[in-house]
């Protein structure tokens, strides 16, 4: 490995992304990326009492498929990295409690999948494990009832409000194969804007997806140009364009290449989620299913995928707090 600039870290011996797999729910199934989903969903409690429990069976079951189409044997995979945005974890916790292999719980909020395969690489390249698994989850009912309100209360959404993805997203990570390769990863910083709108996740992370891109183009050299698509994680309509011009006004110009989760994994108008999808599950899902079948087929080659953050909870809302984002950078090479 090597440091480059402030924040990157560029691989010697990139870890390849050996298999992904994903789980989404009903009204993800409904969406324009139904097709690339390896599971969808009929009931958002998919035959468990409570959404929570919905949740940690999603993960579990991805993570299942991920082994499995990866052609590890799970007593091969050296360490998991997941992690959701439940308090304390528990979709992670408890649907991987019998998967036998050293976890390590991972808290990001959205930027979580992102996250967890940044440390997972580092482990595969730093030679401190062969293979390891990284998964994330959510499921709209339960973060509702967490952050916003009882769904019970019918409350009306803003405009500026995003859908959480229901649904679970997992690749294993590997010293050994042929791509694609997590090249580098530039981890982000928390970036405060002061925004308190919890109801408008996309202009509170937007800021801190920006620093990030902005310091993986210093570090590395790169121009917009070098990949043929830019990725952010789940900023919906709002946070996107917010990026897009803020991004100019830097001297970089993504408006060919750049896209969003949060937009491509819903269809606005049919569905009305407003200003697109969230939660950790939105770029679990839409990269496990969409992009890495588009880098399979060598459709796209360099892709920067950064997953976004809101590093806040019900209580700090309540107390007036502001909401810290955070993003995670890696990009992936065939």
């Amino acid at each position: 490995m090597k440091r480059l600039g402030t924040q990157t870290i560029q691989f010697d011996n990139p870890p390849t992304i050996v298999s992904t797999a994903s789980i989404v729910g009903p009204k993800e199934a409904q969406g324009p990326l139904a097709k690339y989903f390896d599971q969808c969903l009929d009931d958002e409690f998919w035959g468990e009492k409570t959404w929570e429990k919905a949740e940690s069976k999603i993960i579990k079951e991805t993570v299942n498929m991920a082994v499995t189409k990866s052609g590890i044997a799970a007593t091969d995979i050296d360490y998991c990295f997941a992690g959701d945005l439940l308090n304390q974890c528990i979709s992670s916790s408890f649907g991987l409690r019998e998967l036998n292999i050293p976890f390590f719980g991972v808290f990001g909020a959205c930027s979580t999948f992102v996250e967890s395969l940044c440390l997972g690489s580092v482990f595969v390249e730093s030679g401190a494990a062969t293979n390891v698994l990284c998964a994330t989850s959510s499921h709209f009912c339960s973060a509702e009832k967490q952050f916003r309100f009882p769904l019970e209360l019918g409350n009306q959404r803003p405009q500026s409000a995003q859908w959480t993805v229901t649904g679970s997203g997992a690749a294993v990570v590997s010293a050994n194969g042929t791509g694609p390769f997590i090249t580098a990863i530039t981890p982000g910083k928390i970036v405060d804007m002061g925004i308190k709108d919890a109801n408008n996740m996309g202009a509170a992370m937007a800021p801190a997806a920006l620093d990030t891109l902005i310091t993986h183009f210093r570090d590395t050299g790169r121009k917009p140009s070098y990949y043929d698509a830019i990725i952010t994680g789940d900023l919906g309509y709002i946070g996107k364009e917010i990026v897009t011009e803020l991004a100019e006004t830097k001297g970089y110009n993504i408006k060919s290449n750049y896209n969003d989760c949060g937009v491509l994994i819903f269809d606005k108008e049919k569905q009305d989620t407003h200003s697109g999808g969230s939660g950790c599950a939105c770029v679990g899902t839409t990269f496990s299913g969409y992009f890495f079948k588009q880098l399979q087929e060598k459709k796209l080659n360099k892709i920067l995928l950064i997953a976004t953050g809101a590093l806040m909870n019900s209580m700090s809302s309540q107390q007036g707090e502001s909401i810290p984002g955070i993003a995670h950078a890696i990009s992936i090479e065939n």
